[in-house]
């Protein structure tokens, strides 16, 4: 028998059912049909929150990316050195991207990427925040291009050792001694001269 949502939770129950067929078949098997299936609602019904199968992947996206930014901006809470915070962020970044590797694949898909679209703006929160690990080390100089690509190198690093880690190329412990490298890398680094004044 099929259930009723008339009190305004299908949404989310939609959603964590696609969370859940996401990480057991991928991308590529999620449909709108087979999720209301699995809801145990009419065919129909999941469209009248996800006008198609690429909204439902989009809004899938924006929840990812705002877990995340809460793991990252948790991570920012303890104060400490810009060395502490960084390596701190890194680990929230890199956990993350291991526990919900499939959730984090379809967070960065070219097909969510459009500029105006609601991924696009909770990826911008996201990284953000890693502003605010740079809090206590304001730049010298306000160049907003070197803080951008300081920001974009530090997420590829982190990026790069949960590929790594999810490839099953190093444990995962091997992938927290490669945090903290590459952090203090990037800190020793001349990309990172002209922004963090302070000590790292």
């Amino acid at each position: 028998m099929r259930q009723s949502f008339h009190h305004g939770n299908l949404r989310a129950v939609l959603l964590e059912q696609a969370e859940a067929m996401l990480r057991e078949d991928g991308v590529d098997g999620l449909s709108l049909r087979e999720l209301a299936r699995r809801a145990e609602v009419s065919h129909g019904a999941p469209r009248s929150h996800f006008v198609d199968r690429q909204a439902l992947l989009d809004a899938l996206a924006v929840q990812g990316f705002e877990r995340m930014t809460e793991k990252i901006s948790a991570a920012l809470r303890s104060p400490g050195t810009v060395r502490e915070r960084f390596r701190r962020v890194g680990r929230a970044y890199v956990d993350f991207a291991v526990d919900d590797a499939a959730l984090m694949e379809l967070m960065f898909a070219a097909k969510s990427n459009s500029a105006d679209g609601p991924v696009n703006h909770a990826a911008v929160r996201l990284f953000t925040l890693l502003d605010d690990a740079m809090a206590d080390s304001p730049s010298s100089t306000g160049d907003d291009r070197t803080r951008e690509r300081f920001k974009l190198m530090f997420a590829a690093a982190m990026q790069g050792t949960a590929a790594l880690i999810t490839s099953q190329r190093i444990t995962r412990e091997q992938g927290e001694v490669l945090v903290d490298d590459a952090t203090d890398a990037l800190l020793a680094s001349k990309l990172s001269a002209g922004l963090l004044v302070n000590e790292a």
